[in-house]
């Protein structure tokens, strides 16, 4: 996860965000730099002959209503600049920013302040909280500034306090809570007005390493539930894996590559971004039903005993899958239990061995893995279990699954000490 459920196939959303060639250029003068004597020269060679500074150059990305996208890079790579010229705190100096269909660099000024109360909601690394207000009176003050009437701000303050989980605290001031229940106070105000675009610049950045992956544990939950449109900003690598549909990475003011966590750590676009994410760990990104294939045997239910293991033997198989006439997985059924069944069947004189189905008794329940999961959640199941690792959809229809040795040969092809034990026998 990404545990964001992303994939790289065509998102038929609708566009929240389209930045189309945007470019800021701090300095007097700022547009000559578009010009053809300077626009292709390297950030160093502007700043010497110009003293102009790109902080943007050139930017082109396309957000979808609903996903979780983060814009990360190191110190000085312009992503703080980029959020910012998204609403306009910092102006363009090319280039345009359509947000829900309305271009935000031809506001005017009223428009722009209404857009950005009604529009967004911002999260940002410090938390900005009034000290001499109460917790409820800080999540509320975005509705104070919108002139909405006491008690319908203070009710819509409270559900986004309860959504935070900060319900109990509301008449509590800043300073007795800690860093991370600020953090907390900083979201409900931002959600307290219902925006469908939050713009989060490293909100978590400033937060102990074990409050900050709370932190995020609970952005994950609480995105499952809203599906906001989310921009967040981060110089963490695995922070950025871990909750984004998408990232986008800068390098020196430009986007260098834009994709999935998996394409990212798995194709990067050069140099640069493969010394960037190489201690990133495939087993966190790579998901199941990237790597799933077809299993080369499958039982169905409506077989017999006697037919399943002769399939079993025919194909030199241990075990197989058993499955439904809707393709539901119902288990497995493996050769030892079914020759025990037969010999026991026939022992006892019992004339029905030929009738019985693949059900009960005959097959054994497995754990399952979901297309979504990464590797790195999977890997228990493969210790667990020396047959392959089904992957099914929600309503238990068998999709594929992913066999222990393809586990390995994606996370890591040249380290065979950490391959699970066991072979695959499905």
């Amino acid at each position: 996860m990404n545990h964001s459920g992303a994939d790289s196939a065509p998102d038929s959303r609708e566009t929240a965000i389209r930045i189309s060639g945007l470019w800021k250029v701090f300095g007097l003068d700022p547009r000559r730099i578009l010009t053809d004597k300077y626009r292709n020269l390297g950030k160093t060679e502007i700043l010497e002959k110009t003293g102009c500074v790109v902080g943007m150059r050139n930017i082109d990305i396309e957000v979808k209503k609903g996903e979780f996208f983060i814009i990360m890079g190191l110190s000085g790579s312009g992503k703080s600049t980029l959020i910012r010229n998204v609403i306009r705190l910092v102006e363009p100096t090319a280039g345009t920013v359509e947000v829900l269909g309305e271009d935000v660099t031809r506001m005017g000024e009223a428009r722009l302040l209404e857009f950005r109360k009604t529009a967004f909601g911002m999260v940002f690394q410090h938390y900005g909280l009034f000290p001499h207000m109460t917790v409820l009176d800080n999540a509320a003050y975005a509705l104070k500034v919108q002139k909405l009437p006491k008690g319908e701000r203070y009710a819509r303050a409270m559900r986004s306090i309860e959504t935070v989980g900060l319900k109990g605290w509301e008449d509590q001031y800043p300073g007795a809570l800690s860093g991370g229940m600020q953090q907390r106070v900083g979201l409900a105000r931002a959600l307290a007005s219902d925006p469908e675009i939050l713009l989060m610049d490293e909100p978590f950045s400033g937060l102990d390493p074990l409050i900050r992956r709370q932190m995020q544990d609970e952005l994950i939950e609480l995105q499952a539930k809203l599906q906001k449109t989310i921009v967040f900003v981060t110089h963490d690598l695995h922070e950025a894996l871990k909750l984004g549909n998408r990232i986008a990475i800068m390098r020196n003011g430009e986007v260098v590559q834009i994709g999935t966590a998996e394409e990212i750590v798995t194709a990067p676009a050069d140099e640069y971004i493969a010394e960037f994410v190489q201690d990133a760990s495939p087993a966190k990104v790579i998901t199941a039903g990237s790597i799933m294939t077809e299993p080369a045997v499958l039982l169905y239910a409506w077989e017999g005993p006697k037919t399943a293991l002769t399939i079993l033997k025919r194909e030199r198989r241990q075990a197989a899958f058993v499955v439904d006439r809707e393709h539901k997985l119902l288990g497995v059924a493996t050769r030892d239990r079914l020759e025990r069944f037969i010999a026991e069947r026939e022992a006892a004189g019992a004339k029905d061995a030929g009738t019985v189905r693949l059900a009960g008794e005959l097959v054994s329940e497995v754990p399952v893995a979901r297309e979504e999961m990464v590797l790195e959640d999977i890997f228990s199941m493969a210790r667990a279990n020396y047959r392959a690792v089904p992957v099914v959809s929600e309503s238990g229809r068998l999709l594929g699954t992913v066999k222990t040795d393809d586990i390995f040969d994606a996370i890591s092809p040249s380290s065979p000490e950490h391959a699970p034990e066991g072979g695959n026998h499905v």
